[in-house]
């Protein structure tokens, strides 16, 4: 009976930035369950090897080349990604770029929207399109899952563009659960610490930010994109059925010390 609750056989996942990171570590533990998952990157390379590691599982895969941050690919890939794989029963709202600014003041406004961009706007094309699509489905409803960051709550020196569109997707979470609880529709946002990933590895291989974070972390290790496995499985799963509008914490206690 255990078991049932997190058997996703039949159950179509849609995964954004879900050719590496925690977005694959997120499509992974899906397919292991018996879910369908559809991947959407940028980079065809990388959604190509993401998506035969992910076949091997046994289940049908969709890798799809779509810029979030480009309203009618969204539009066309959601459509795609239903066309091909029938519904849409979980969708994971995980794509994102980092800051590359010099400091605040140095911020150039072609660095402000290329954050928000793709962080605030593409997050929004997605869930829209999710929720559009959830909503007209026979049975209606599904989950969907924001990835966030502790810049949300604590700001971010130099990427205050990037903690501000974490923060805005936690508030746009909210909203969805409670406007959306009617139709069946979970949402809430997944929280990770430093996790290993193309997006950290220069942070991670600099000896002096090592020195200084891994001593703030009580578990004194790097999350890998397979800590957020079973999270995936669980809200997208039937046994977080009464479970939404929350902002869930991975970070091995970094955030709490």
């Amino acid at each position: 009976m255990q078991t049932s609750l997190f058997d996703l056989t039949g159950h179509v996942a849609l995964v954004t930035g879900g050719n590496s990171g925690i977005g694959l570590g997120m499509a992974e533990a899906l397919a292991q369950h018996g879910a369908s998952v559809a991947i959407w990157g940028t980079n065809p390379a990388k959604n190509a090897a993401a998506a035969e590691r992910l076949r091997a599982i046994g289940n049908p895969v969709l890798d799809l080349v779509c810029d979030v941050g480009d309203h009618q690919a969204v539009i066309d890939s959601m459509q795609a990604t239903v066309a091909e794989l029938g519904r849409l029963d979980s969708c994971f709202v995980n794509a994102g770029v980092g800051g590359q600014a010099p400091s605040f003041a140095e911020m150039s406004e072609e660095e402000w929207h290329r954050v928000l961009r793709v962080n605030l706007d593409g997050a929004f094309y997605t869930a829209q399109e999710a929720v559009k699509h959830m909503k007209g489905q026979d049975p209606q409803g599904g989950s969907i899952v924001f990835t966030t960051s502790g810049s949300a709550f604590y700001g971010q020196q130099r990427g205050q563009h990037y903690g501000g569109s974490k923060a805005a997707i936690n508030a746009m979470m909210k909203g969805i659960a409670v406007e959306h609880a009617r139709h069946g529709i979970r949402c809430n946002s997944v929280l990770p610490g430093w996790v290993e990933s193309d997006m950290t590895a220069p942070a991670l291989g600099w000896d002096t930010f090592v020195q200084k974070v891994m001593p703030r972390i009580p578990m004194r290790r790097w999350g890998v994109p397979a800590d957020f496995g079973g999270i995936a499985v669980y809200l997208a799963s039937r046994a977080s059925s009464w479970h939404t509008g929350d902002i869930i914490t991975l970070d091995g206690g970094y955030h709490s010390f």
